[in-house]
């Protein structure tokens, strides 16, 4: 017998991968077990033009009446430069449906930025996001509410879930088994930035593995995901002459990617700061990985239960001794492993989460 109907509705698809998309799939499978049927729709604006977009939606949606309709968030779904403005006419036309919105923020704060265009945009982002805040039924943040510059006053009418590894891992997170590559400890890299922000990230990355291996001895790097392939030349010539073997992998499917991270001892996460919204950093903890990773204002519990070890990146080469510790040290990359599992277990696996989902659409009903 199927269960309780909802909608979750995603705007423009993401290439290489689309890590909502995958998101909702993943959440698709954890809700049947709480009595709940997840379909997932797309508006294709990109394809079809806004206005036509939208005339297929409001068809839709005269069958969606009372039905919650999760409606994803991200700027660049509903926008091809991140000006999301039009994200309030799909929710206003969404209400005069009689459908139930939630709103799923995977973008939790608007783009940086100092140029003009840049301040401009996040002016576009922060008059959206209250606007649909203010719109929906419920807000679920992927980030605690506590955490965000935005949002003042909205006791009770937000919900915090975080993100989970989109990957086919059990509930437990993987018990790893050890995969022998001679003597070499594995450090894995889940994903690099495009662009003037990878080049930094290359350097941090190649900075920390060339001191690791000085002072731990061989290692093994892999790096997967997006963009791993465009920085493979850099990686290389950074890491010539140290004792470091290099494996690029490219991207992935889910059970590749959980193959790779289960031969390594240890994740690096380099792209921002770690908090409960960074899938490619709760991939590491999903596998049971001790993760190294900097803190910032997004970072609070339970991302803090899991098996993290922080660094200062406005310390000159401490990302390298933090990371030389957790591979020199096998007791505490242990306990660190130890807390990833559980907390995996506790607030990342997808039973977990859609416990925390199943908790407020029983609530509204």
């Amino acid at each position: 017998m199927s269960g309780q109907r909802i909608i979750a509705l995603l705007g423009r698809s993401d290439t290489p991968t689309d890590a909502v998309e995958e998101y909702c799939q993943y959440l698709s499978g954890a809700l049947e077990q709480e009595g709940f049927e997840l379909r997932i729709e797309r508006l294709d604006w990109s394809g079809e033009g806004h206005s036509s977009a939208l005339a297929v939606l409001k068809r839709k949606a005269r069958g969606w009446k009372g039905v919650w309709v999760l409606v994803q968030y991200t700027a660049l779904a509903w926008s091809s430069h991140g000006f999301p403005s039009r994200f309030i006419g799909i929710l206003k036309s969404l209400r005069d449906s009689g459908v139930r919105v939630a709103v799923v923020f995977h973008d939790v704060e608007p783009y940086g930025g100092n140029r003009i265009i840049d301040r401009v945009r996040r002016r576009s982002q922060l008059r959206t996001m209250r606007e649909a805040l203010e719109m929906s039924e419920v807000a679920v943040l992927t980030v605690p509410a506590a955490r965000l510059s935005w949002i003042e006053n909205q006791a009770g009418k937000t919900v915090f879930i975080p993100v989970g590894a989109n990957l086919p891992v059990s509930t437990t997170a993987s018990i790893r088994e050890h995969i022998p590559h001679d003597e070499r400890l594995g450090i894995a890299v889940y994903g690099v930035t495009g662009g003037k922000a990878g080049v930094k990230e290359v350097k941090s990355i190649t900075d920390a593995v060339r001191f690791a291996a000085a002072r731990v001895g061989p290692l093994r790097l892999i790096v997967l995901g997006r963009n791993s392939r465009d920085a493979e030349v850099a990686l290389e010539r950074a890491l010539a002459g140290a004792d470091v073997e290099l494996a690029v992998m490219g991207v992935l499917p889910g059970e590749d990617v959980v193959r790779c991270l289960s031969t390594c001892e240890v994740l690096l996460f380099v792209r921002g700061h770690i908090s409960t919204r960074r899938g490619s950093a709760i991939a590491g903890i999903a596998c049971g990985l001790p993760v190294v990773a900097f803190e910032g204002s997004e970072t609070a519990a339970p991302i803090t239960e899991a098996g993290i070890a922080l660094y200062l990146p406005e310390r000159e080469g401490e990302l390298g001794k933090v990371l030389a510790r957790v591979l020199g040290d096998e007791h505490y990359r242990a306990t660190l492993a130890r807390q990833s599992r559980l907390a995996q277990r506790n607030y990342f696996s997808w039973p977990a989460i859609a416990k925390k989902y199943a908790e407020f659409l029983n609530k509204e009903r």
